[in-house]
């Protein structure tokens, strides 16, 4: 089953535990298939909250069964390298680093570190080392929050 389909069939049930659905990955191969479901709270996420959500959701995939043969169900939260799944996702990290890989390449690249500088009609906006590119989201293969782990340890230093 697709991860466009899953979601479909996984978002509403997340939604109605008050959790937001940040996305889901899966992963088919062979040795270790697994379904990572990503999950989050204004006031964050608990392995309590995972564990729920687990529940419910093995639940839900144990009477759909649409994925076929073993795996491994992980629920997270989207952690400081939070992954990006949609168009609006990307919108609401305006100005953030972020890392993307591509499906196939744009300009000779596939790989793209920058700031996001926005998102609309399909297409993200990411600041390129002063240049803007602009990326197809169905050619987003993988996306991700890069921290700024020395910005984080400065906030942690003041609040002592």
């Amino acid at each position: 089953m697709s991860s466009a389909r899953l979601t479909q069939l996984l978002q509403p049930l997340v939604e109605a535990l008050g959790y937001e659905f940040v996305g889901l990955e899966h992963h088919s191969n062979p040795k270790s298939p697994a379904l990572v479901i990503y999950i989050d709270r204004p006031d964050g996420i608990a392995v309590e909250d995972c564990e729920r959500v687990s529940r419910e959701v093995a639940a839900v995939l144990d009477v759909e069964d649409p994925i076929p043969g073993h795996y491994n169900l992980e629920v997270s939260s989207p952690g400081l390298d939070r992954p990006l799944f949609t168009l609006e996702q990307f919108e609401r990290f305006t100005g953030q680093l972020a890392q993307v890989s591509l499906f196939a390449p744009v300009d000779g690249r596939r790989k793209f570190k920058g700031a996001i500088l926005g998102a609309e009609e399909g297409k993200v906006r990411l600041d390129q080392d002063g240049t803007e590119v602009l990326l197809d989201m169905g050619n987003i293969a993988k996306a991700r929050l890069v921290p700024d782990y020395a910005s984080l340890f400065t906030k942690r230093e003041e609040t002592r």
